[in-house]
């Protein structure tokens, strides 16, 4: 039992040992720890290389709702950069709560932070240039934009993360919200003290203390509120997009209320007011209005969506006797694409600018998309070794023989009770090493059932604990970090952001670990 266990842990020691030791990319490691798990699924637990091979096929295509999006929306962002539209909103968000430093960070790195990350933006990308622009240190402005948007981790990208946890339990995409939705007022809200402890330590965090419950109780109760209230459920997937705004205008509302400012454009350089002549808020912000529109038409319109998520689920059987719904038509990166498209009609890119958005795209698109992938491979490969063909069906004939079962037994023997406290770490763990919560999720999902089936605990708690952990990762995924730092041109900085992090990151992981113990 002790050599399985660690044959089958090895392809993701060593995908961490290539990260962190010899700061090999997320793609490239992942790479070679897919190799390495199909070798050893070939050598050690008598699975072909044929099974091997589409098991992995397979996971590539469970990654679409995350891989596809990875590639659309950074086509999006990069076309809304180069025609200018990404720098007129950086303009304006650029004059809001320019005296109320809590607020502030409440504001862009919760608010804005999780609304970015939730439409597919990438905050690590946009928000640390805007905190350098209003005096922040450059530890602070990759810091930040990092963390705000974790806790709700599980909406970003327009809900991927949640449709692969739901594709993969077998659970309802609602009542897979309200399992996240629990966690999530307390962990965002211990985020905003954490994020208040980074920049002005305990006199910053009390001076904060009203704003940071509000933001972190909004973000949080919001997800309770539509994964629960019938006629919001319908828009579950928009849930961070609700999140996010929301956030931002309880925090508008409170320097209101306080007689504070709300916009201060004095701050406004030469620059910028050249960029607001040049185009209009509006058109800027068209390629995110046109898809949320679309996607509110689609998931509130009843018969569009019974259409789009059921009838024409697309489904794909690459394993005999599994079935992978791809909703083609539904997913969010389909209008992610088309929304970019619409949006070209309106702000009316130069040729220049489309030739920039092409080959800047083809750049940046695919090593992101495949790391996204890769580990979504490695985990349908240990899901399916073991497996043989068995009439028109793949079956373990030998639980011994499937990687996923050998660490199941492991760790109810090991952890016992301690189960669902510990799955918020191996979440953690999970999340620095693929850079992803919807990767933790697939590759951790599968061994979760079969261990909480073991132990006779609710396994979507114990599977949603983790996935949070996930999320919680970002603040120490290198990955993220090395963006967030690059924007800036502060490469480096991040080797000390995450000694800070780290501490912060199990603090919050400790919480979430502590609440699933609480909900089993």
């Amino acid at each position: 039992m002790g050599l399985s266990v660690f044959l089958t842990l090895l392809p993701i020691m060593a995908i961490v040992y290539l990260m962190v030791r010899k700061q090999l990319a997320a793609d490239l490691s992942g790479i070679v720890g897919w190799v390495l798990t199909v070798i050893i699924t070939l050598l050690f637990f008598n699975t072909s290389l044929g099974i091997s091979l589409t098991s992995s096929l397979a996971g590539i295509i469970s990654s679409f709702p995350v891989s596809l999006m990875v590639l659309t929306s950074i086509l999006q962002i990069t076309f809304m950069q180069t025609t200018g539209a990404l720098q007129r909103i950086v303009v304006f968000i650029k004059t809001l709560a320019p005296t109320d430093k809590a607020v502030q960070i409440m504001l862009l790195n919760v608010g804005a932070g999780t609304l970015l990350v939730s439409i597919g933006a990438t905050p690590v990308s946009i928000l640390p240039p805007i905190m350098i622009a209003l005096g922040y240190s450059t530890f602070v402005a990759v810091a930040l934009p990092a963390i705000g948007f974790d806790a709700l981790c599980t909406f970003a990208l327009l809900g991927a993360p949640l449709v692969v946890f739901a594709d993969l339990t077998g659970t309802p995409l609602v009542e897979s919200a309200q399992v996240f939705a629990k966690f999530l007022p307390v962990i965002s809200t211990l985020i905003g003290f954490g994020m208040l402890w980074i920049v002005g330590r305990t006199r910053l965090m009390i001076k904060g203390f009203i704003p940071c419950v509000l933001a972190g109780v909004t973000n949080g109760g919001v997800a309770i509120a539509m994964s629960h209230i019938p006629i919001l459920q319908s828009g579950i997937v928009l849930t961070g997009v609700v999140a996010g705004l929301c956030t931002i205008l309880v925090m508008l509302a409170y320097l209101k209320l306080t007689g504070k400012p709300i916009i201060d454009r004095s701050v406004l350089t030469e620059e910028d007011l050249s960029k607001e002549k040049d185009m209009s808020l509006l058109v800027a912000l068209s390629p995110w209005l046109i898809l949320v529109t679309i996607l509110l038409i689609l998931n509130f319109y009843s018969p569009l969506f019974t259409l789009l998520f059921q009838d024409l689920a697309m489904p794909i059987s690459v394993i005999p006797g599994q079935v992978i719904k791809t909703r083609l038509l539904w997913n969010a990166y389909t209008w992610v694409l088309i929304s970019t498209l619409l949006a070209a009609l309106i702000i009316k890119p130069s040729g220049k600018a489309l030739k920039e958005t092409w080959h800047k795209w083809l750049k940046r698109a695919p090593r992101p998309t495949v790391a996204a992938a890769i580990f979504f491979a490695i985990a349908f490969v240990l899901n399916n070794s073991g497996m043989q063909q068995v009439g028109d069906t793949w079956q373990v004939t030998n639980p011994n023989s499937n990687m996923i079962a050998v660490l199941a037994q492991a760790s109810a023997a090991s952890f016992g009770s301690m189960y669902p406290f510990v799955s918020s770490f191996l979440g953690l763990f999970g999340g620095f090493v693929s850079g992803s919560e919807a990767s933790t999720i697939a590759m951790f999902t599968k061994y979760h059932l079969l261990t909480s089936k073991l132990l006779n605990v609710d396994p979507l708690i114990v599977i949603a604990a983790t996935a949070i952990g996930g999320g919680l990762a970002s603040v120490i995924s290198p990955a993220k970090l090395q963006n967030a730092a690059a924007t800036i041109d502060a490469l480096g900085i991040e080797s000390e952001v995450i000694k800070t992090a780290f501490i912060i990151s199990i603090l919050l992981t400790t919480a979430s670990a502590i609440m699933a113990m609480l909900f089993i």
